[in-house]
Formats: C-alpha cells, structure tokens, sequence
C-alpha cells in the first residue's frame, strides 16, 4: 500500500489545526452531534455512526495519545498537540508496511482508468491500482496542499461536484476612518451573536478588515450565503446576552447627573470603549434608555463578504453524496473511494471536521477492503 503526499511532508494541515491544541472532536450525544452538520446530517449520519468520538478516543488511546473533555464539551489529546498524535499514525501506517512518497501530485485519471501522479520535476507516470482513496482536502489553506485542483479531474470523469466555498471563516466589515487603528486586536467577551434563526456565544476580537472568532467562524456560512444572495449581510450583536432589556433600560433610566454618556455607560454597565464605539456605529447614542437598551441587545453591524479560502478553516461544497455509494465509492469511478473534505458537507468548528475526516477515511477504508476481498470484520 502506498500513500501518495503532494509536499515535502505529511499532514501539514493536521498539523495546523494543532496549533490551537488539537480539537479532534466533541463529546455531545450522537444525535445532537449528528445535527451539527446541517443538510448534511443525513447522509454524514450513518459514516458518522460506523466511527463515532468515542472510538475516535479509543483509537487515540490504542496509539499512546489519551484525550480529554474540556469545559467546553470539546475533546482535545492530552499532549494538547497534534505532532505526538501524527507521530503515533505514522508509526502504526509504517508497522503495517505503507510506503509513503512525499512530492507526488494527483493529476487525474488516465483514459483506461489508471492513476496519474506526477512527481516533484513535473513528470507523470500512470498507476494501475486495485483501489484508490482519494483524501486531497477541500481548498481552505491552499499553501499546506489542499488547494482543490483535484475537482477539474473528477468533474472531466462526469462526477458533480459543488462548488468550494470558504467556511468556519473571518467576516469582513467595512470600518469607518480609524476604527480598525483604534481597535484592531481588542477582543469583544462574552457576547452573543445572531443572523438569521441562529444565534451562538462567545469571544471575538476586531481585525483590521472586521471579525473573527468563534461566533463569528459558525455563523459564516449563513453570512456567505446572505452575502452572495444581497451583496451584504447584518449580522447582529448582544453585548449584554445575560441581561434582559428591561433591566438593562431599568439601568440606564438612572440620574446620569454631569456625567459624559460614554462615562455613564462605562460606570453603569461595564462598557468598554470597543462596545461603545460598536454602538456609535449605528448613529448618535439615542436619549431614550429603553431605545439604548435594545440597541445593546441588537447591534447590527454590515458584513459586506466573508474572507477567502486562503485563510478559511474549512471549505464547504465538494462531491456530492449522489455521487458515491455507502462505501464513499465513487459510482462512476469503481474503485475509487473518497474521504474527509471532498465530500459535500459543512462542519462547524468544535471538532466536527476532524471527526467527519476520521469516520469518512474509516468507511472508505473499510469499503476499499471489501472491494478487494480482505474484509476483516471492521
């Protein structure tokens, strides 16, 4: 068995998702985890199922890498890095006899079918394999070697693939003369962010060219979307989501006395010059404190576009599940198997996109065996 690496060296984006310490999946009940992935969930369900988190876990252990659950729900290794994970894989893939050549391009298929791999000098030889996976990625981060080249090929073989699109991504805001010098870096805590029915928790922090964070990240797709749909998008901001309202304009009704607004904002309700700048935004601070208190509650703040697939996490879009059997095989491509971000779904960060990567690698794994008679039960 050989593995074919387009660089120099392996998992480089594994590698890159370590940085962050390495969010390998979730620990929520499988029919909620399951649901995470949308219009996806139906068909992900059953690849999820066959490779859940907790064999996820288990195989870690199995390879010396013990996990944790952090506050949060997410699963992490212990190591808190994912090198000691990948060094563990590597060292079980050469155990069992896999050969790896680094520098080796996928460049389609061959009239009568064989592998095209083309080598560091250019150079193409044609591979006659008795199956192939194809795990090449999606086109986020195209420097670390997922740079979705493989799609013109399988589309030249009659595979409908949809289009790649940046997901788990930074929104783009249009900042007025200063802010992004004044503010670039300052984080926003514990606020709430919402666009359309979806509403999510978190930190986020200003960037020159707008947003980024965790909310952020999850409700880009629906940003991209509205965006690509309207020319824009309004995506709206709780600063306060654990107060209501009324008690939020119950407070701002008090006496302000000789006090500046902003001082009395920042005395009253803990806002910080970041906040209340957001709040200046959208015009002159209203008088009324019942008009503030729902400004505070619901901030809109235009998206004119969400960041390119260059620095996206993930990318959404890729072959379609019609396209391919129970086993991930291609139907028009026998014997050609996919896994991991080529398929069409969308994850949200929390360990969704590693887990999909892993369960899908393993049902393709497994359905390549049977296709060649070794089976072994898995």
């Amino acid at each position: 068995m050989t593995v074919y690496e387009r660089k120099p060296s392996v998992a480089r984006k594994f590698l890159m998702a370590g940085r962050g310490g390495l969010n390998i999946t979730h620990s929520e009940p499988p029919d909620r985890f399951i649901a995470r992935y949308g219009e996806a969930a139906e068909r992900l369900g059953p690849i999820i199922r066959a490779f859940p988190p907790q064999r996820l876990r288990d195989y870690c252990a199995e390879l010396g890498e013990d996990t944790f659950v952090g506050s949060s729900g997410r699963v992490f290794p212990k190591s808190f890095k994912a090198s000691p994970l990948l060094r563990a894989l590597l060292a079980r893939l050469f155990a069992n006899g896999v050969r790896i050549e680094t520098r080796a391009r996928f460049e389609g298929f061959s009239e009568s079918g064989e592998l095209l791999i083309a080598d560091a000098s250019g150079e193409r030889r044609a591979i006659a394999a008795a199956a192939t996976i194809l795990a090449l990625g999606g086109a986020s981060w195209p420097r670390l070697g997922s740079d979705g080249g493989w799609v013109e090929s399988l589309a030249a073989k009659g595979v409908e693939i949809a289009p790649l699109a940046p997901a788990n991504c930074a929104a783009i805001v249009e900042w007025p003369a200063g802010f992004a010098d004044a503010f670039e870096g300052t984080p926003l805590k514990t606020i709430a962010l919402r666009h359309g029915d979806e509403r999510v928790f978190g930190d986020i922090v200003v960037t020159r060219t707008g947003l980024e964070g965790g909310p952020v990240y999850a409700l880009s797709s629906s940003l991209r979307r509205a965006v690509a749909r309207e020319g824009a998008a309004f995506l709206h901001i709780d600063l306060r989501p654990s107060s209501a309202v009324e008690a939020l304009a119950q407070k701002l009704a008090r006496p302000r006395e000789k006090q500046s607004l902003a001082t009395f904002l920042r005395k009253t309700l803990r806002l910080t010059k970041l906040e209340i700048a957001l709040l200046r935004l959208c015009g002159p601070l209203p008088d009324d404190a019942g008009a503030l208190a729902e400004r505070l509650k619901n901030l809109p703040l235009a998206i004119v576009a969400t960041a390119g697939l260059a620095r996206a996490i993930s990318s959404a879009g890729g072959v379609r599940f019609e396209e391919l059997d129970a086993d991930l095989m291609l139907k028009k491509l026998p014997n050609v198997f996919l896994a991991g971000e080529m398929l069409d779904f969308d994850a949200p960060t929390g360990g969704y996109l590693l887990q999909a990567a892993f369960s899908s690698a393993f049902v393709a794994a497994r359905g390549a065996a049977r296709r060649l008679g070794v089976d072994r039960g898995a």
